[in-house]
């Protein structure tokens, strides 16, 4: 792992040394994706058979996972293997409930009652990337908080294995979930189905889940009127950590390698004052790295990956912030202490008991996060992104002639005569109604 000492740095040097690796050509993939969105909207299972044949060497008859591949796939995990799962899904549970919101009603003013009523998005899709590491935690993130929120229709696509099944931990994981349609479909292909319908997959309101280039891409074009909503931007992993002289040198390599392992693309950063930390951090890497079976994708992502020694912990804080890591970890002295001048990052593992794989799998947070420095604007998955806010007001005749002037008066000020209309009409018929009352008690 490439050692870099920031201080040396030229500004041009400073951008380089915190880039992210090169994605895929935006131009070729984007291509690629609407070639293939095309052949789903009017071809529909046929091209997904198609594509699935072409991309995953299968050539399947039936797309939905039959109840027998359920029954079969849990008689394939050991029993400790599935009471990981129900760990897993109870932690997540737990936190993920405390997220739900609440209605609110409350009078802005005499007269004028305002509410937001809270409605759960009715169909959704979840998207479980399957290429060489199929992820069943991926399952619990999406669908733990779908239930939650109440999604009356949820559907998972997972692309299928060499010998045309859906990965046994991927479909043990949905059935404890409550999922029960899964389609063995992967790729930009999935995203389409979800997003357009076809006759064995239905159409769904908003898609969920990370991917590679190609989904993420699709998930951007299928976001039209005529597909589906998509959850966030989503890109290779990537991990940042922040260490100081109190952090164990073989602990940082491990939280790196973890991050490092998922895609040849990955990238793993460790910002740190102290260079004898940073030394050692590059030996451990480099010892654990033997011990490794994804040696093929670590050697390519750590070739992105650098620890940049810098001068203090404020610099790291600020460069962070800057970077907006997926997953940021501060192995410091008091992490606590730091925790307010951080604004930027996907998820926050505090000290040197708390691996990042925890977030990954069991502590109960998500580990659907943002990528790309998009941590910047968007937040980890959550309950809210399942969820829709709808406010509701309502009005007496009192709030009318109170507020209604303002409206009036807005409306004129922007020049959009027919809204002044609708507040003026009311007024008006208020203001016939009080006269005809007048009226009436004096003629009695």
């Amino acid at each position: 792992m490439r050692i870099v000492e920031w201080d040396t740095l030229a500004e041009p040097e400073g951008r380089a040394a915190l880039a992210r690796p090169a994605q895929e050509s935006r131009a070729e993939v984007a291509a690629q994706v609407l070639e293939i969105i095309s052949a789903v909207r009017h071809q529909g299972d046929a091209a997904l058979r198609s594509y699935t044949e072409r991309f995953d060497g299968v050539q399947l008859e039936a797309l939905a996972v039959p109840r027998s591949e359920f029954i079969q796939a849990r008689r394939s995990l050991a029993a400790r293997q599935i009471a990981a799962l129900e760990c897993a899904i109870a932690n997540v549970h737990e936190f993920h409930s405390a997220q739900v919101m609440q209605p609110l009603a409350l009078e802005t003013m005499p007269g004028v009652r305002c509410e937001r009523i809270i409605r759960p998005i009715s169909a959704v899709g979840l998207y479980v990337p399957a290429g060489s590491a199929p992820l069943p935690s991926t399952v619990v993130m999406l669908a733990v908080p779908a239930r939650i929120a109440g999604c009356a229709r949820r559907v998972l696509c997972t692309a299928p294995t060499p010998e045309g099944r859906a990965n046994p931990a991927v479909l043990v994981a949905a059935e404890l979930c409550g999922i029960e349609a899964v389609f063995k479909v992967g790729g930009a292909q999935a995203i389409a189905a979800l997003a357009y319908g076809t006759a064995s997959v239905p159409k769904l309101d908003k898609i969920f889940g990370p991917g590679n280039a190609w989904v993420t891409a699709a998930k951007q074009v299928a976001n039209d009127p005529a597909g589906a909503a998509c959850d966030l931007p989503a890109g290779p992993s990537e991990v940042l950590v922040i260490a100081d002289e109190t952090a164990r040198p073989d602990f940082v390599a491990a939280d790196l390698l973890a991050q490092a392992e998922h895609d040849a693309q990955a990238q793993a950063l460790l910002l740190t004052p102290s260079r004898t930390l940073a030394h050692g951090t590059a030996a451990a890497i480099q010892t654990q790295l033997r011990e490794l079976s994804r040696r093929a994708i670590l050697d390519k992502s750590l070739a992105a990956s650098r620890c940049i020694v810098v001068p203090d912990l404020d610099l790291a804080m600020q460069l962070a912030n800057q970077y907006a890591a997926e997953h940021l970890i501060l192995e410091v002295r008091e992490p606590h202490r730091w925790l307010p001048q951080i604004h930027n990052a996907g998820s926050i593992f505090l000290g040197s008991w708390s691996p990042e794989p925890l977030g990954d799998y069991c502590s109960g947070t998500n580990h659907v996060l943002p990528t790309y420095g998009y941590a910047r604007a968007y937040s980890g998955l959550s309950v809210l992104d399942f969820v829709k806010r709808i406010t509701v007001q309502e009005l007496s005749s009192a709030g009318l002639r109170s507020l209604g002037p303002v409206a009036v008066t807005l409306a004129q000020l922007e020049g959009l005569d027919a809204h002044a209309q609708a507040v003026l009409q009311r007024l008006a018929a208020l203001e016939a109604q009080g006269a005809a009352g007048t009226a009436s008690r004096v003629e009695s």
